[in-house]
């Protein structure tokens, strides 16, 4: 049986860090700083899991037409990766825009940090274990 496979992208110091996590899970890891460099792989190995740090876009940091950081990523997924299982990892003052993301692609599961690893294993474990 062959590891899952997770991407991670950092873009901040808040994103958590989860390898030795992940590795006792039978999950290999890819870490990416540019969601641009993400995109790029996804096109040509599609990964079970992204986890990822959602940013609300306030003002026109994202151009006034997307949600957030994720969206491109995510209109991505529905073309090269339709079955990769999105983690989203978000700030409290900012849950409540996260939702607005499942008109993309469906979220497996939105974490409100500090992660709790606990509902994380909870989480990866319900795909991972029959």
């Amino acid at each position: 049986m062959t590891n899952k496979i997770l991407y991670s992208v950092i873009e901040s110091r808040t994103h958590p860090y989860l390898t030795p996590l992940y590795n006792s899970l039978g999950i290999d890891e890819l870490c990416f700083k540019q969601m641009r460099k993400l995109i790029s792989k996804i096109k040509k190995v599609q990964p079970d899991y992204i986890s990822v740090e959602f940013f609300y876009g306030f003002g026109n940091n994202y151009a006034g037409v997307n949600i957030s950081n994720l969206d491109v990523m995510l209109y991505s997924l529905q073309r090269y990766a339709p079955a990769t299982k999105v983690i989203v990892f978000v700030a409290k003052d900012q849950r409540q825009y996260v939702d607005k993301l499942n008109d993309i692609l469906p979220l497996h599961a939105v974490l409100t940090l500090p992660v709790d690893q606990a509902e994380l294993i909870a989480v990866l474990k319900r795909e991972i274990l029959p």
